[in-house]
C-alpha cells in the first residue's frame, strides 16, 4: 500500500450493487464485497469499506473516513459537517430521486399533514421528520421504526418511507399525502482531509469519473461514412453536445462523421441519417462522458 491513499466508504446493502457497478464504468474494479466489509480495490490510492448509507455522514465528519457515498437525507438526518463535492445521480433501481413520503393507508380520513397533529409516525429517518412538523407547528409523536415500517402504517397514524417508484406503497394498500424530503447519492468528504493536497485531488478525481460514467449511461457514440455532397443535409440531422468529429477517408469523397447523442433518440436518428445519405452507421455504449 502506497504512503498517500485515501479511505473511502462505499455504501453496503441496497445501493452496494449499483455503487460497485459504476465504479466499474468509471474505470475501478472492486472485488469481495460479497464476503468482506474492507473489500478489494485495483488502485493502492484508496482503501475502500463497506458501510450503510445511514452511518456514512457520521463517519466522514469524525475523519475515520476521508471521503464516501450515501444519500442527501442521511447528511441531513445526521446533521454531519461535511463537504458535499458533487451530486450521482443514481439510486438502486432507478437514476430518478428517492423520495421519503407521509404515507397512510388508503382507508384514512387523513389527506394533508395538519390532520395527523397529536398523531404517532413512524419512520427511520427521525430527525428530518420531526423537523418537518415542527416547521408547520404541528405537533406528532415521531417514533423511530425498525425496518417494515409499511406494516405499521395501520397500528398508528401514519409513516414515512423511502420510495423512488411508489410500487411497494401501492402494492400495500398505502396512500402518499406529502414528501418529507427528496433525496439523491452524494460523495462527500471530511473537511480536514480536503486540506491535505494529494487526498483533495484524488477525491476530486474519483468525482469527475463517476459523474462520467453517469453522463455515459443515457448516451451512445454515433459513427458514420458521408459523402461530401451530402454533408450539410447530415449535419441538419444531427444534434449533437457539441460539434461532430469529421475526418478524412482514403476516398476522397467521403469523409467520417462522429458525434455523441441521447440513446433515446438512437432509434428515430439513424433512419433519418440513412436517409439523408450517411451510410458505415455505428452505434456504440460508452464508458464515461466528461463534459
Amino acid at each position: 500500500m502506497t504512503e498517500n491513499f485515501i479511505k473511502l466508504g462505499i455504501p453496503a446493502g441496497s445501493l452496494q450493487a449499483a455503487t460497485i457497478e459504476l465504479f466499474r464504468k468509471a474505470g475501478f474494479n472492486i472485488s469481495g464485497s460479497d464476503r468482506s466489509f474492507l473489500p478489494a480495490i485495483d488502485d493502492e490510492q484508496i482503501q475502500p469499506t463497506l458501510l450503510r448509507a445511514q452511518e456514512m455522514s457520521r463517519y466522514v465528519a469524525d475523519g475515520v473516513l476521508d471521503a464516501g457515498i450515501t444519500g442527501y437525507d442521511w447528511i441531513m438526518e445526521n446533521g454531519s459537517d461535511v463537504v458535499e463535492i458533487c451530486e450521482l445521480a443514481y439510486s438502486k433501481a432507478t437514476n430518478r430521486p428517492a423520495r421519503w413520503v407521509l404515507a397512510v393507508p388508503d382507508e384514512s380520513k387523513v389527506k394533508k399533514p395538519q390532520d395527523l397533529r397529536d398523531g404517532i409516525i413512524a419512520t427511520e429517518l427521525v430527525n428530518v421528520t420531526k423537523k418537518f412538523f415542527a416547521d408547520r407547528n404541528i405537533d406528532v409523536k415521531v417514533e423511530f421504526s425498525w425496518g417494515a415500517t409499511e406494516v405499521k402504517a395501520r397500528l398508528i397514524d401514519a409513516i414515512v418511507e423511502l420510495t423512488e417508484t411508489g410500487t411497494s406503497l401501492a402494492a400495500n394498500n398505502l396512500r402518499i399525502i406529502d414528501t418529507i424530503v427528496t433525496s439523491t447519492t452524494r460523495l462527500i468528504a471530511n473537511k480536514q482531509a480536503l486540506q491535505d493536497k494529494f487526498k483533495k485531488e484524488k477525491i476530486e478525481n474519483i468525482a469527475i469519473l463517476l459523474k462520467a460514467a453517469i453522463d455515459a449511461r443515457t448516451k451512445v457514440g454515433l459513427k458514420m461514412n458521408v459523402e461530401k455532397a451530402n454533408l450539410d443535409k447530415i449535419l441538419k440531422v444531427l444534434p449533437a453536445e457539441k460539434s461532430p468529429t469529421i475526418s478524412s477517408l482514403a476516398d476522397p469523397n467521403f469523409i467520417a462523421v462522429e458525434v455523441i447523442i441521447e440513446d433515446k433518440i438512437e432509434r428515430s436518428l439513424v433512419p433519418a441519417l440513412k436517409r439523408a445519405g450517411a451510410s458505415g452507421i455505428i452505434t456504440y455504449p460508452l464508458n464515461k462522458v466528461i463534459h
